[in-house]
């Protein structure tokens, strides 16, 4: 069986001085905290489709920064891979999905994530951008 291909956003920003992830409430659960994510559009790639994800879900712009690490898990009937991005925080944008967002200093993002492989790639992340947070 196929594995059903989607792409995610980690986004990550500074703001008055402290690393913020965002997370976002799950539509399918609402009591379940997770990171934007969804299907790659046809001609779309993974990317753009994180870019597109966080846009739609949590009314954020971002910046690809790199590919960060993929979670793959059974979701109904269908097998899912995500391939998740670090995603630097542009600007904020009209969110089309009404869903709760919250940008979170990075230890409270990882208590509010409800799955611990997504907090094992918000560690990453926040390495990462922590490493480099202009560029």
């Amino acid at each position: 069986m196929d594995a059903v291909q989607q792409a995610g956003a980690i986004a990550i920003r500074t703001r008055d001085g402290a690393v913020e992830a965002l997370v976002v409430r799950s539509r399918k659960d609402p009591s379940v905290w997770i990171f934007p994510k969804g299907h790659i559009d046809p001609g779309e790639s993974a990317a753009e489709a994180a870019v597109r994800e966080l846009q739609e879900e949590a009314g954020v712009d971002g910046e690809i920064v790199k590919p960060i690490g993929m979670l793959a898990f059974q979701s109904g009937r269908e097998f899912v891979e995500v391939t998740y991005y670090l995603t630097r925080f542009i600007r904020t944008v009209p969110q089309s999905e009404d869903r709760d967002v919250d940008w979170l200093p990075i230890a409270e993002a990882r208590q509010r994530l409800s799955f611990e492989t997504a907090r094992q790639l918000l560690d990453e992340a926040a390495a990462v951008f922590i490493s480099n947070p202009g560029g």
